[in-house]
């Protein structure tokens, strides 16, 4: 990463290697993490409680959010051949091709603020022109992707593109699934929603100079998003896994205690 911060002896002390390796027991609970919210969700709309769904559905797009993450820099602590499939699966499910989403990710990472980020656009925005880029905002994470992937990386997205198609196709206009219905609804309104939820949150009035993203230190707030917000340590050392990014808080605390000054509320 080019960023000033990168170079300050401090952030180059910090012990993260050890945080890389996950356990099997970890590795599981990753890998499951979205199952309980997406089977409560589809239960409650399918007895017709579209509104209390609304909860699991939500928390079933954060941890998909969490997982995809993950996958993009793999560090789901499984194969790249299974975490590509966890990426199609996640694909089909949250109706976003990952493997486009994960070039802007990654470029995002190189470029973080600049003016060829194309998933940081939101960021400069006030909170509610956040929310209202949602959808395009949505067609231009993908667009940029596609732009950026190579051969094999576009044969995914294709193959993603196609799934969500098909899938969403048979949902709204061919199977009488009341419950599907309502979850691809729902992730469709998640889809728009993400330029505010999950940048605009994170990197709001910040600069490539110092402040390149925010963090939380409430434990209450953290267990609530999955620990979702240690996004200044994720940019910092993005091959930490989301379960350990708690543990090096603590660390970047301790190596350069102002860079938890800018926090998510």
């Amino acid at each position: 990463m080019s960023l000033e911060i990168m170079r300050d002896p401090r952030i180059r002390s910090v012990e993260w290697k050890d945080l890389l390796k996950l356990t099997p027991w970890e590795i599981a609970k990753e890998l499951l993490l979205v199952f309980p919210w997406l089977i409560a969700s589809l239960v409650l709309a399918h007895h017709g409680y579209y509104f209390f769904a609304l909860a699991p559905s939500f928390v079933f797009f954060l941890c998909g959010l969490r997982v995809v993450h993950n996958a993009y820099h793999y560090v789901l602590g499984i194969s790249r051949p299974a975490t590509e499939w966890v990426m199609y699966f996640l694909s089909v499910m949250m109706l976003s091709a990952m493997h486009a989403l994960q070039q802007t990710h990654l470029h995002h990472h190189k470029h973080c603020l600049g003016e060829d980020d194309v998933e940081a656009a939101s960021a400069m925005m006030p909170g509610w022109k956040a929310v209202l880029f949602g959808p395009r905002f949505y067609y231009l994470i993908q667009k940029k992707g596609i732009e950026l992937a190579n051969a094999r990386q576009r044969r995914w997205i294709a193959a993603e593109f196609a799934s969500i198609i098909l899938w969403v196709g048979l949902v709204l206009f061919v199977l009488d699934i009341p419950m599907l219905k309502y979850h691809v609804i729902a992730m469709m309104v998640g889809q728009c929603l993400t330029a505010f939820f999950a940048v605009w949150t994170v990197h709001h009035d910040c600069d490539r100079s110092h402040y390149i993203a925010r963090t939380i230190r409430n434990p209450i707030k953290s267990m609530i998003v999955f620990d979702m917000f240690f996004h200044v340590e994720h940019h910092l050392y993005p091959k930490v896994p989301t379960c350990h990014l708690a543990k090096l808080s603590k660390r970047l605390d301790e190596a350069a205690p102002e860079l938890s000054k800018m926090q998510v509320y």
